[in-house]
């Protein structure tokens, strides 16, 4: 049996639970240490532009002046999400 340690994307705790399922049937979690009784994640994303990753990178190409439209096109997510 292999054990997977999971961090939370948001503070990097390792207090994780089992938070139910998305409609896709996907599983989602819990962070118990983030404040708000806990934030919640998924591990894969069904649209890229919903990941901890995508979102920086959006960041990153708009403080290096970037147009909207060259960033959506770049990491293939829709216009509306670099806004």
């Amino acid at each position: 049996m292999v054990i997977e340690v999971l961090h939370c994307p948001h503070c990097q705790s390792t207090d994780i639970v089992r938070h139910g399922t998305t409609r896709q049937g996907k599983q989602r979690y819990r962070c118990r240490t983030c404040p708000e009784r806990g934030r919640t994640f998924l591990l894969a994303y069904a649209y890229a532009g919903q990941s901890p990753a995508i979102k920086q990178q959006i960041i990153d190409m708009a403080m290096n002046a970037s147009g909207i439209r060259d960033t959506a096109r770049v990491l293939h997510v829709s216009p509306t999400t670099g806004i």
